[in-house]
């Protein structure tokens, strides 16, 4: 069973996290929260929030590892698409943009392979990161010097002002996943929310359940989720309004969204009973989202089924969902795969065919992750 306690907070953020979420809990006459809101104050309270302070997630010194980490391959990918692309066009400017782009190194292998290989591209491409948190946006200007004259920063607020976008190529890489989730039991036949308070006398987090809201329960029925007596899920309503909200201010362009998940199927199937939530400190995954709030990133899979009906919705078309190797495939990847004879490890040849086996033979990142790619015209 997972663990619904928690020791308290580290001392680090024991008065300022932890005050927050016992302001929020007050406001409620449960002195609760549902855990959306929990898991969205821990990810991104402006001060607090594990994304928003200043401190590393990714790579050997962060938490978790993400596929542009392993050499520059995935970007190289996108960046040939993009060429693709263009080249069905015949516009004299295009926009090239990825949401939420963490370090920004993903970005910088797009535009180094897509200055390498069509210069003239390059040239009328203009770069846009939408990114709202202080400290990635300070990261990713680092990463992106070489081409800071392409780049522009943008936040949600402003990306929705300019809009509709037009002739835009848009990505976003594991971003659906550190979306809020609601968390859903299946207790005596009904379903019920989980909530989060305060328990005074031992001075800890813990879940608490309540019968879920109407719209949950809507929700369920319409996508045809069934849960078993006990079991737990996941339903992020937040990735579908993303998505509503994409299509709303893309007038015409290409999405290609890269992340870990499944259709629902196999997201709500039997066997899944505790769901798929998980938390990364440190390379450590664990199932206890109420250790450790605001420094360790919480997630879960991502319900493919759900957010094509919501790109359906908002009007894409050509949607397609394939697993991440599928898509490097299609992307030529094998062609890049080099034979050589350099006993060195870590010549750039080695490096190069290693990073390319570990993507499309990795059980973690071939098969779990998905690339989903929709336009709009």
């Amino acid at each position: 069973m997972r663990e619904t306690k928690a020791a308290v907070p580290h001392p680090s953020l024991r008065d300022s996290i932890q005050a927050v979420l016992l302001a929020r809990m007050a406001e409620h006459p449960q002195q609760a929260i549902p855990f959306r809101d929990y898991m969205e104050i821990c990810l991104y309270h402006p001060i607090y929030g594990y994304y928003m302070r200043n401190e590393r997630k990714i790579g050997k010194d962060g938490d978790f590892y993400t596929s542009s980490a392993i050499g520059t391959v995935l970007g190289d990918i996108l960046a040939e698409m993009y060429i693709r692309w263009a080249a069905e066009r015949n516009d004299e400017r295009c926009l090239l943009a990825e949401w939420g782009g963490g370090d920004g190194r993903l970005a910088r292998h797009v535009l180094d392979r897509l200055q390498r290989q069509d210069e003239a591209l390059y040239q009328r491409t203009e770069f846009l990161m939408i990114e709202r948190s202080p400290y990635h946006r300070r990261l990713q200007q680092a990463e992106l010097a070489a081409h800071r004259r392409k780049v522009r920063w943008l936040d949600e607020e402003e990306w929705r002002k300019e809009s509709p976008w037009r002739s835009i190529y848009l990505w976003a890489n594991e971003l659906l996943d550190a979306m809020p989730v609601h968390r859903v039991k299946m207790t005596g036949g009904v379903l019920h929310e989980e909530w989060v308070r305060w328990e005074q006398d031992e001075q800890r987090l813990e879940a608490c359940y309540y019968p879920a809201a109407e719209d949950l329960v809507r929700y369920t029925a319409e996508q045809g989720i069934r849960l078993a007596e006990g079991q737990l899920a996941e339903l992020r309503l937040d990735a579908e309004s993303w998505i509503m909200e994409l299509g709303k201010c893309l007038a015409e362009g290409e999405v290609t969204l890269i992340d870990y998940g499944d259709e629902a199927e196999e997201i709500y199937a039997p066997h899944r009973m505790l769901g798929t939530l998980l938390c990364y400190y440190r390379h450590q995954a664990s199932d206890r989202p109420y250790e450790r709030i605001g420094e360790q990133d919480i997630t879960a899979h991502v319900d493919f089924t759900a957010c094509r009906r919501a790109a359906e919705k908002a009007g894409f078309r050509e949607i397609r969902l394939e697993t991440q190797a599928a898509y490097l495939l299609r992307g030529g990847v094998l062609n890049w795969l080099q034979d050589h004879h350099d006993p060195d490890p870590f010549s750039p040849a080695a490096r190069r065919n290693r990073s390319i086996r570990q993507l499309l033979l990795s059980d973690q990142m071939s098969e779990l992750f998905k690339v989903m790619t929709m336009r709009k015209s």
